[in-house]
């Protein structure tokens, strides 16, 4: 697949890029090259491939879920410089 150089204007436009003429060609080239892989993948064959979590036949490791740290919330609300009813009150910003 050919990326012409409007192409690549119209990309650079959408991404906010700011792209000098004497790149265009190159990215054109590059670009093209990338569409062409994504085309040969699409083409090969996957109907017999079970999807995979991972890549590799590896099984995690997995460890108690215990509670490590004890609730410390009204601690923290107690030095907050303002709070009510479990909340942390803060200036407006918005009027």
């Amino acid at each position: 697949m050919s990326i012409s150089k409007e192409d690549v204007q119209g990309i650079a436009t959408l991404a906010r890029l700011r792209i000098d003429d004497s790149e265009f060609d190159g990215y054109a080239a590059n670009l093209s090259r990338i569409l062409d892989l994504v085309e040969e993948m699409n083409g090969v064959d996957t109907d017999a491939v079970e999807p995979m979590a991972h890549p590799q036949d590896v099984a995690l490791r997995l460890r108690a879920d215990d509670v490590t740290e004890t609730d410390r919330r009204q601690d923290f609300l107690d030095i907050a410089p303002a709070s009510e009813q479990g909340l942390y009150l803060v200036p407006r910003v918005i009027e």
